[in-house]
């Protein structure tokens, strides 16, 4: 639950920077030129981990839970991968990030060897972890190499969460009083993405993703200016590239619709993102750090879209499950609230439904690969059907012209239109 508003503590900027932006050294250095190009003044940075960082832990987390020989070779690869950036930035090998690094290695070989948890959230937080924190090390030492002086928080004990491990609930009062006395003024702030701590300070994740969240975090309890989320793309398209031709910047976007466009699953602004934003009306600006001087999309108050386009938005991997009643009885309301009870119990994701008197349709996500144990369990009292890797379009704000793009030579398996939003699920 959000805060009442309060007075504006001082104007800062909120810039973040996701894991492609930092990749190698190249990208550290170009993100020291962008800082120079448009200014660091009262800037606070938040930074993901490197590159591919976050898959390569998880690999190392893998290896541990099944004791897999390769655990510490998957772990020398994070370690390596790092050490190159720092030989590509520091000449001197005895500069004293090389010893901070390996402090932060040390710490998490410690906790492999020493703990005792067999949650599995509880150990991929406080193994994950280490990729933001060695990132904005690294940052934050190479910054004042090149006289940006800066001061280098540990994010941990500043954002305060309940201990649901992979998926922290923020605690707004503890975290507003705790930035508004840990970030520093006039002066550049170098912090990590994704990371809080729980009550009994171990580390814990916002989500995936949620470098863009805590960015947010910062704004809402600091009243900020504005945040800026740099990308390699310059701003919010459309429609993502890699499915559609003739993707088109959008200039601006209300909170509204960039909500409307995250619940559908617009993969470039994280959904819990904009509602702290919005409470305060702090504008985000999406802007590539490839070319930071151009204006890159907004996301404020203001118009729904600009230009008015359809937007397109396409959810790989997908499963269409329809449910009917083994008796030819209607589908009522308790079988649907005991569906979504199991949805809930089995983490299924649920991005469509639709219902006639004796069927239910749900196009679902199966991310924690329960699915088949969830059939079982429906097939005690259901007709189960299913078709496997359909994908999901949604376009809002359609038309004609729209929906010819989306259909024209796929298998049309479902199709549901609202006012102003058109979904239709294919099969390739």
């Amino acid at each position: 639950m959000f805060l009442i508003q309060t007075q504006l503590i001082f104007k800062m900027k909120i810039f973040k920077f996701g894991g492609a932006s930092v990749k190698d050294a190249e990208g550290v250095k170009n993100v020291l030129h962008v800082l120079n190009t448009v200014g660091h003044e009262d800037v606070l940075l938040v930074i993901s981990a490197m590159g591919k960082t976050t898959n390569a832990l998880e690999v190392v987390i893998k290896n541990y839970f099944e004791k897999s020989k390769e655990l510490n070779a998957s772990l020398q690869e994070v370690r390596k991968y790092h050490n190159q950036i720092l030989l590509d930035l520091f000449e001197d090998e005895d500069h004293d990030v090389f010893y901070d690094v390996n402090a932060h290695f040390d710490d998490l070989e410690y906790f492999i060897r020493s703990n005792k948890s067999p949650n599995y959230n509880f150990v991929y937080d406080q193994v994950v972890s280490i990729g933001e924190l060695v990132s904005t090390t690294i940052v934050s030492h190479y910054f004042n190499s090149q006289g940006m002086l800066n001061h280098w928080i540990d994010v941990r004990p500043l954002i305060k969460t309940d201990n649901n491990y992979r998926d922290g609930q923020v605690d707004w009062e503890t975290t507003q009083k705790l930035i508004s006395k840990g970030v520093k003024k006039k002066v550049l702030n170098i912090t990590q993405g994704f990371l809080g701590s729980d009550e009994n300070n171990f580390t814990t994740t916002l989500g995936r993703e949620g470098s863009d969240y805590t960015a947010a975090i910062f704004a809402y309890c600091l009243g900020a200016e504005s945040v800026t989320i740099w990308k390699d793309v310059p701003g919010v398209l459309n429609a993502d590239p890699r499915y559609f031709e003739n993707a088109i910047l959008l200039n601006q976007i209300s909170y509204r619709e960039a909500i409307e466009l995250a619940f559908y699953g617009a993969s470039v602004i994280h959904p819990k993102t904009l509602q702290p934003l919005q409470k305060k009306e702090i504008p985000l600006y999406v802007k590539s750090f490839v070319n930071p001087t151009l204006p890159g999309t907004s996301v404020s108050k203001g118009a729904d879209l600009e230009p008015k386009t359809s937007c397109f938005i396409v959810k790989k991997n997908q499963l269409l499950l329809s449910l009917s009643s083994i008796d030819f009885d209607f589908i009522m309301e308790n079988h649907i609230s005991e569906i979504f009870g199991l949805f809930s119990k089995y983490k299924i994701k649920v991005n469509l439904i639709q219902n006639t008197a004796i069927s239910f349709s749900v196009c679902i996500e199966d991310k924690y690969n329960t699915f088949e144990e969830l059939r079982k369990v429906l097939a005690k009292k259901f007709k189960v059907s299913y078709n496997e890797n359909v994908s999901l379009y949604t376009i809002r704000h359609f038309d004609e012209n729209a929906a010819k793009v989306v259909e024209t030579n796929k298998t049309i398996l479902l199709r549901q239109i609202s006012r102003e939003t058109m979904q239709v699920i294919t099969k390739e």
